[in-house]
């Protein structure tokens, strides 16, 4: 063998290309059947989640002329129109009812993100007598369910003359105990450091609350704004009972003249419906990047 050869480098090998894997949030492979499993699982959660809704706005576009009964059912409208839209405005006060409920929401919004972060506040991070027994009270008052005590709230509201109003509807909810807990854990997963080092530098507990605890839990405070927003919303029950002047009523309230007298046409009572969720979905899709990141509510940010 001549030195030219024993100079000479080796080929290099061929690269071996290997197929991209996937992977769990713990590293481990995810198998193919796994994987399309998932996605079948998603997608009939997805189906049931959102088919209901998708149904009614597609049955709220469309026309006189299309059969919503028809067999096979078809899911697009053949001629979309708003007509229906402007049969609801029409039938019954849609916008001002929307307007009460709005009034409605907002302040339960308000009251609920401020009452119930004052008082998680509280109780996660001052330190007082009966603490505990607060804490528990609250828990007890999830177990109580709404019916239970909705003739107590409207005795209560008559006595104060606040019955047939709009005060009268936001007052028994404008704090609830289920975000009062929520607002509680996430000032208790906040490091004690940080308040201490606040503490050294002579701020008091407002300074802390106001300027440490409450920007680091805005994720909470979204979840309890739109879970606010969504109660008072929805609530059926109690406008119904406590409201008797038309023109205070709420949205629900005045959606279900639709079902009663033109409970025939669907389409009518479709176009109704998608008018009382549109707001719900506006709210969330502005809230949502609040609301995914308070899961990770009192990490160290670093």
């Amino acid at each position: 063998m001549s030195v030219a050869e024993k100079v000479r480098p080796a080929s290099p090998r061929p690269a071996v290309v290997r197929e991209p894997r996937v992977t769990d949030e713990h590293g481990r492979r995810v198998r193919a059947w796994e994987l399309v499993l998932r996605y079948v699982l998603l997608l009939a959660v997805l189906a049931l989640t959102t088919g209901p809704f998708l149904w009614q706005l597609s049955t709220s576009l469309k026309g006189p002329t299309e059969d919503i009964y028809s067999s096979p059912p078809a899911f697009l409208p053949r001629h979309p129109t708003p007509h229906n839209y402007e049969r609801v405005a029409n039938t019954i006060p849609v916008w001002d009812y929307a307007l009460n409920s709005l009034k409605v929401a907002t302040a339960n919004v308000i009251t609920n993100c401020v009452g119930s972060a004052l008082a998680g506040y509280a109780l996660a991070r001052l330190r007082y007598r009966g603490r505990r027994v607060a804490t528990l009270v609250f828990v007890l008052a999830m177990l109580v369910p709404v019916e239970g005590i909705i003739i107590a709230q409207f005795t209560t509201m008559r006595a104060l003359g606040l019955n047939n109003t709009l005060v009268g509807v936001v007052l028994p909810g404008c704090v609830g105990a289920m975000n009062v807990l929520l607002m509680r854990g996430a000032f208790r997963d906040l490091p004690y450091e940080i308040e201490e080092a606040a503490f050294v530098d002579g701020a008091n507990a407002w300074q802390r609350f106001l300027r440490i605890a409450l920007p680091s839990v805005k994720g909470t405070l979204a979840v309890v704004a739109i879970f606010a927003f969504m109660g008072a919303w929805d609530d059926f029950l109690w406008p119904l009972v406590v409201l008797s002047d038309p023109s205070k009523f709420t949205l629900t309230i005045g959606l279900n003249y639709l079902h009663g007298t033109f409970a025939g046409d669907e389409r009518l009572v479709a176009a109704g419906t998608v008018i009382a969720v549109a707001p719900l979905i506006a709210l969330f899709a502005c809230l949502q990047r609040y609301f995914f990141r308070g899961v990770g509510e009192g990490a160290v940010k670093g």
